[in-house]
Formats: structure tokens, sequence, C-alpha cells
């Protein structure tokens, strides 16, 4: 049974299998293009791996699911090969489970691997299947977390430099600044965190991230996307402009020779590729509606939608929440942030009754500072760049923080330096 693996680190837990899961419940997971099989005996199980075949993390996978657990799993492959991954229900006991493996065995090909439900948390068994050179037993109900992490995990690469993040950024309404959060968030998340950031302007014609970062690279994302095939750490390294230590710009042309009617598919080659090379990739995208965009809203770890606080906003705000939900339905829902918040003597939502109304975690509110950000942007600098002791700056240092899941680290760390500048002026 040497092409089953095991491990028994999900011996006595519990899970729930009904609900959504935050992006912080799934680990690392690349899985590749491969062939999956699941013989289930129970309908939750059953469940379970058809809704984590239509997640965005198994997008390349070939998934089909079966009854009728081990017994079915044998007869069929009596006469057929197996799969790359193989997902077999068991609710024998501890000795019925090691004489079906035994026979599974029998006609696993070699490389298929093989995980394991059972009903049975023994100690002893989890030994005896370890001796036995078996695969993943997982303690049922599993959870679709759970189930696709175990996957990813038969084919991470230790070796292999992590993927990144990737945020999208997408306005609501046409002018509510969804751009412009989306260069000052990558330059606070690059110089507040100190963290590789590369940010992509995917608002192909219109696109204003080289003028704001004073940028103006004679490549960017459409040779990028022109010859997939060819694109690799090294090329793309050479369409980058460097806005400084830490920060890359992936420029868009901003110009009106061609349409931008892309296949849907256009820029995953990108998005992957930048990923692999740095730890928070983020995507600005344009206020528009297509295949791609589409695409790529479900398909990234995090989203953001900018939004100002009136009745449009709202019901576009919505619109998108509700679509992005429908896409990833295991994901948590798209971060709100509102911008230009305090135009005087404009009729406005207050920012808690449009995040109440919209049922979603909010970043925070932006107020109306005209002057700041149009000075900012002439000057071809961010607005920490610009005044850095202004409160703007010290909010997007804090939505940096939350984005990257570094909120508590930021807190200790400004409470630190509070804590040592009143030493300072004692």
């Amino acid at each position: 049974m040497s092409n089953l693996a095991y491990s028994g680190s999900d011996i006595a837990q519990e899970h729930d299998t009904s609900g959504q899961f935050s992006t912080s419940d799934f680990q690392f997971v690349n899985i590749p293009r491969i062939s999956v099989q699941a013989f289930c005996l129970d309908e939750i199980t059953t469940e379970t791996i058809q809704n984590a075949s239509l997640d965005r993390r198994m997008a390349k996978t070939h998934t089909m699911v079966r009854q009728g657990g081990i017994p079915a799993a044998v007869e069929t492959f009596q006469n057929a090969s197996t799969p790359n991954f193989l997902i077999v229900e068991t609710r024998s006991d501890a000795k019925g489970v090691v004489d079906e493996l035994d026979q599974l065995a029998e006609f696993c090909d070699a490389g298929t691997k093989v995980l394991v439900i059972g009903h049975v948390n023994d100690v002893n068994l989890y030994r005896t299947l370890m001796q036995r050179g078996v695969g993943e037993y997982v303690v049922g109900p599993i959870n679709i977390a759970q189930l696709i992490n175990t996957i990813g995990q038969f084919y991470s690469d230790t070796e292999a430099a992590p993927f990144g993040r990737s945020v999208a950024v997408i306005g609501a309404k046409g002018g509510c600044g969804a751009s412009s959060v989306a260069h000052n968030l990558s330059w606070s998340i690059a110089k507040t965190i100190e963290s590789d950031v590369a940010i992509a302007d995917l608002d192909l014609a219109f696109g204003t991230a080289g003028l704001d970062f004073n940028q103006d690279p004679l490549q960017g994302v459409m040779e990028a996307i022109a010859s997939p095939e060819r694109l690799d750490d090294t090329l793309l390294d050479r369409l980058l402009s460097k806005c400084n230590d830490r920060l890359s710009l992936l420029a868009a042309p901003a110009a009106l020779e061609q349409t931008y009617d892309l296949e849907e598919d256009k820029f995953d080659q990108v998005i992957e590729v930048l990923k692999k090379g740095t730890p928070t990739v983020v995507l600005d995208l344009p206020h528009s509606w297509n295949g791609w965009v589409r695409r790529i809203l479900a398909n990234v770890d995090e989203v953001i939608i900018v939004a100002e606080p009136d009745l449009a906003n709202l019901r576009n705000a919505k619109n998108l929440i509700d679509n992005v939900a429908q896409m990833r339905p295991n994901d948590s829902k798209p971060y709100l942030l509102l911008n230009k918040v305090g135009i005087p003597k404009r009729p406005e939502i207050k920012p808690d009754e449009f995040s109440d109304a919209l049922d979603v975690v909010s970043l925070g509110a932006l107020p109306f500072e005209p002057a700041l950000f149009g000075t900012a942007s002439n000057n071809g600098q961010m607005i920490a760049e610009f005044d850095s002791r202004h409160a703007v700056a010290g909010l997007f240092e804090e939505f940096a923080a939350k984005v990257t899941g570094k909120a508590d680290m930021h807190a200790k760390s400004k409470s630190f330096f509070a804590s040592l500048m009143k030493r300072v002026r004692k």
C-alpha cells in the first residue's frame, strides 16, 4: 500500500461542514491540473466534495463524485485506471478499514494519492495505517476548507517560494477614487508593512498609476499579456517599473489606439507570475463589467470595493457584493471602503448605515480632502509622501495592516511608538 500516504494530524478533530469560510481558513494551496474521483457514503460528504470542486482553488481540477465508498472504488478500478487523486469514505471499524484499504491497494496505480475519510477516531488505527504506508486519513465530517487544504498539501513544494496574495480594488461607481485608494494602499503596504508589493494598473484605457507614481514606462501590462507562453519572472521583471525599493508597477497603456475586449483568462498568467515573486499583488480594476474583470474578482484572494456614501453607490456596491458572493461561495465577503465622506451640502448615507445595509466588513472611511489628494496626485506622490503626518496617511496605514493581516502587529507597533514618544517628550 505504498502509494497511499497518511497523516494523523486530523485525529480527534470535529469540523463544521456548513457556512462561509474566511480566506484565513485556507492554507497556502496551489492545486495543479489533476483528476479527482470521490467515492462517498454520506450525503454531507458528497455535498462537501461537490461544493469544493466549484471553489476557485480547485478551478484546474476535474472532479467526479460517486457513491459506494471503498467497495465501489475497488469494483470501478478493477478495469480502469485510478485518477491522480482518490477520495474514499468508509464507515467500517478499525479492522474493516484496514481490510478495505488492502483490497483497494491492489488496484491503485503508482502515483495515485488517496485521502480516506473515516469515522473511527483511534490512535491504534493511525499507527497501523502509518506502518502500512497509507495516505491521509481524516475523521469525518470534513469541511470544504479542510478538504481543499488537504489536497493542496499533497502537491505543495516545500522548496518553492510561496505564492503571494492578490488584492483587487474596484469602484462601485465611476469617479469614486478606487484607483487613488489602490495606489496609496500599495505604497502603505510597502512602507508601513515593509513588504514587497506589485501593483498592476488594469484600467487599460484610462489608467492613472503611471501619473500618480511619477513613472513613464515604455512597456507594461499589454506587453505582459502579449505572449503568455513566454511570460516568466525574468520577462516580467523587465516590464515592471520600480517606484521605490519595495514597490513595483505594471503600468497600463492609457491609450485609445485599440479597444480592450480581451479573453476572460487573459490576465491569469500575469497574476500567477506576479504572485510567485511578490508577497502582495494589488490589482487596480477599471469600473467596468466584462468577462476578464469578473474572472479576476472571482479568483483573487481579497476584494476591496470603494464607494461614496450615496444611494447610487449603495446600489452598485450591493450588486457587486452579491455577484462576488455567488462566484466565491467559500470566501469572506469583500471589504468596503468609503471615500470622499463629508462633501459639503451633499446628502450622504452614514458610514455605519452604509456598511450595515450591505452586511460587509468596512475597512474604514476616507474624508473628502480634495486639496490633499489633488496636490499629491499633481506632484506624482502618495499621501504619506506629501504629508506623512496627515490623518489620511494614518488611515492608509491601518487599511494596509488590515488587508495584509498585520493589524495586531501594526497596533502594537503604534502603541510602542506612542509610549516611546511620551518618554522622549518628558
